[in-house]
């Protein structure tokens, strides 16, 4: 239980701070909306534990979608819903980076628990010493 609220506290923490970089990074030209759903994915990979990489997949698509909304909207309409119906609509670059921005948040702490299932020592099997 100790185990999932720091994986928790690390996926949220990782996704404010990407939140607020991506903004910061905004301001002096540049675009980086990887950067929110990735951070996530780094938050909640610094923990050893067995948080479900596609849950943070999902919050990381969510995060980074709230932010490219929140960031340039339609002009047409504004709204969250008009918004997430029209995504396709965006530039196949911003669409890439938000899959990039994805991609890592599943990645990392999918790789964090495909890693600590190869280095837990097994009580069986040939080379066990019991």
């Amino acid at each position: 239980m100790k185990q999932t609220a720091l994986v928790f506290g690390g996926a949220a923490l990782g996704g404010v701070v990407g939140y607020f970089a991506f903004f910061w990074i905004a301001q002096q030209g540049f675009y980086g909306i990887a950067l929110p759903g990735g951070l996530l994915g780094l938050g909640a990979g610094c923990v050893a534990g067995r948080w479900p990489a596609v849950v943070c997949g999902v919050l990381a698509l969510a995060l980074t979608l709230f932010t490219e909304w929140k960031f340039a909207p339609f002009l047409k309409d504004e709204s969250l819903s008009y918004f997430l119906l029209h995504i396709y609509e965006k530039a196949p670059i911003k669409l890439l980076m938000i899959a990039a921005g994805t991609a890592i948040g599943f990645w990392v702490p999918f790789r964090r628990v495909e890693s600590d299932r190869r280095t837990i020592p097994t009580t069986s099997g040939p080379h066990s010493k019991l």
